[in-house]
């Protein structure tokens, strides 16, 4: 009988070359649960093999990669640092459908980081340097996500954008009004207000003003949030209004 390994390996193989489609998705989604299955150090190896179907030339088998990064992500965090760099290439994809799949499930790991980074300085005092090379990785995310906010392109992208940047100054505004409600999706709490203390790559006075000037740019949108589409002009002044 194969092992999980080589069964994972040979679904990952189907997934990546069978002339069917309907086969590579379901071979991707079989893979997937075997990687949530097994032991997470077994789980990381195959990992670079999962991240060379970014190059797949079907959109619904890189939504679902993404997808499947997002799972594993939530799942083994700390051998996830590998796939990062594919969900920061999907959020310039060609097509809108894996865009705004690479920021939900960015958006997710994002608050997942955040939790964790909180433990690991409020409990221990330090940071692990997995942990530092995947918050590296979620600023990545966020100086992206600006971009994709403040460039024309697809306006359904733009407004998930523009979602993540409402979060993230949420998430970098002392005792705000989500202090102690959960994240969605059945996050945990964060507020920048729980870190204590500061780190050498997370000092809470930064992403304040970080966050502050988000708002800025917000604001800014908001002046001529006529001159934007409906809907976008519509999402600009709800994230606004929160902070009026």
């Amino acid at each position: 009988m194969a092992s999980s390994r080589d069964q994972a390996l040979s679904l990952l193989a189907a997934a990546n070359n069978h002339g069917d489609l309907a086969v590579k998705l379901s071979s991707l989604r079989q893979a997937r649960d075997i990687l949530l299955a097994i032991d997470p150090a077994l789980a990381s190896e195959l990992l670079p093999y999962l991240a060379e179907l970014q190059s797949s030339p079907e959109a619904l088998v890189r939504k679902s990669l993404a997808e499947t990064i997002e799972e594993l992500g939530l799942k083994m965090l700390e051998h996830s640092c590998v796939l990062m760099p594919v969900l920061l290439a999907f959020l310039r994809d060609v097509d809108s459908m894996v865009a705004k799949q690479s920021i939900i499930s960015g958006t997710k790991i994002f608050c997942r980081v955040l939790e964790e980074m909180t433990v690991q300085l409020n409990i221990r005092g330090k940071i692990e340097r997995w942990l530092e090379d995947m918050w590296l990785s979620m600023l990545k995310f966020r100086e992206n996500i600006v971009t994709t906010a403040m460039e024309p392109g697809c306006i359904s992208t733009r407004l998930l954008a523009l979602k993540f940047l409402e979060r993230y100054v949420l998430l970098f505004t002392p005792d705000n009004n989500e202090l102690g409600k959960p994240l969605p999706e059945g996050g945990q709490v964060f507020n920048v207000s729980r870190l204590s203390g500061s780190h050498s790559i997370i000092d809470p006075v930064l992403l304040m003003s970080e966050a502050g000037m988000i708002l800025d740019y917000l604001l800014d949108m908001l002046s001529m949030a006529s001159g934007l589409p409906g809907c976008l002009a519509i999402a600009v002044i709800n994230c606004s209004l929160l902070w009026s």
